[in-house]
């Protein structure tokens, strides 16, 4: 009982992709509501991206804290500020195309507003699509490619430090094969 309430450490990698399914659902949902506003899919719309938008302030806060723990090098430097960066538009798109949707419930007793409403809403929540995109983009090149917060065994089965790549041994080991 106590092991399903603990934590998983780090954080960051298990919250980050409710958001990310929040706001491509929100999307999708988004576009169905611009162009046919029926069986509450504005309202729908406001609740996937709203909850979008919160889970992308809670990843951002977990993401600074965990990215602590990384090791950071010149090259894995460069790759995790451009994450950061395209972290913080993710998060200011998706509030913003929150609100948007959130105007679209409240107008819908003015059909044209909720409407116009519905159709901005759609372009804020692919903004914030094309953000999550890059932002994953450049979170992938983190752990794949630089090896940022994977803790990876060698070919020889030693644990190496979270953050160094284990391309040698995974060499090695397909080699082996």
């Amino acid at each position: 009982m106590i092991a399903l309430l603990s934590l998983p450490s780090p954080l960051h990698p298990a919250v980050v992709h409710f958001p990310i399914v929040l706001l491509l659902l929100g999307t999708v949902v988004s576009l169905a509501a611009a162009f046919a506003p029926r069986w509450r899919l504005p309202l729908i719309t406001a609740v996937l991206i709203g909850l979008g938008a919160i889970g992308t302030v809670v990843a951002l806060q977990t993401g600074e804290r965990d990215g602590e723990l990384i090791k950071e090098t010149p090259a894995l430097e460069q790759v995790l500020e451009q994450h950061e960066e395209w972290a913080e538009r993710t998060e200011i798109a998706a509030i913003i195309a929150g609100l948007l949707a959130l105007g679209a419930v409240f107008t819908l007793r003015w059909p044209a507003v909720a409407r116009g409403l519905n159709v901005v809403t759609a372009v804020g929540a692919i903004a914030a699509t094309w953000c999550v995109v890059e932002t994953g983009h450049y979170g992938g090149q983190l752990v794949y490619q630089h090896g940022a917060g994977v803790s990876a065994t060698n070919a020889g089965g030693e644990r190496l430090p979270a953050g160094q790549p284990a391309r040698e041994g995974k060499k090695q080991h397909r080699d082996n094969d």
